[in-house]
């Protein structure tokens, strides 16, 4: 297996929108079920560049099959906190390469200074909600109806991974 996890740049950007909306046409993982217009994505990719955010791609044989980003929250007050997004197409599953993202998207958010992240999971998706608990993040609560897909609702769990140390 030739893998690499890599910071986010432009030669990435075609393949992160297909593994993307691979991902979010299975309907069951991402608020997406479908990834948005190349130049609103590729827009967006831009400014993560830009802006010196945490998004990792990885990378399979030369082949994007995965990212996980830890991008900013809005609000001076939730400033020390960001949002975790992961997502792997089909085949990358199960491969460890999902543990391998987030590692370097958190290590990359603690160094930025930020001291909380938080995320989303639906109830029914077990093993990223198990991959979660091993990085150390905790369930704060359930959000009952989070998500709505072809007219049916699902729960998600919200979590979140406070840095240990991190002053008051």
């Amino acid at each position: 297996m030739n893998l690499s996890i890599e910071r986010i740049s432009e030669v990435h950007f075609e393949g992160l929108r297909a593994a993307l909306d691979t991902v979010a046409r299975e309907k069951r993982y991402l608020a997406f079920t479908q990834a948005p217009p190349k130049e609103e994505a590729f827009a967006f990719y831009r400014s993560i560049i830009a802006n010196g955010m945490c998004h990792f791609v990885a990378l399979l044989d030369g082949q994007v099959v995965g990212w996980c980003d830890v991008l900013p929250t809005h609000g001076q007050a939730r400033s020390h906190v960001g949002t975790l997004g992961i997502g792997l197409i089909p085949a990358a599953r199960h491969l460890g390469i999902g543990a391998k993202l987030m590692r370097a998207a958190i290590a990359a958010a603690w160094t930025q200074g930020l001291t909380r992240i938080e995320l989303d999971v639906r109830v029914d998706n077990a093993n990223a909600k198990a991959l979660y608990e091993r990085f150390g993040f905790e369930v704060e609560g359930l959000m009952r109806r989070a998500f709505r897909v072809d007219g049916e609702y699902s729960d998600s769990y919200s979590m979140a991974l406070l840095r240990e140390g991190a002053s008051p």
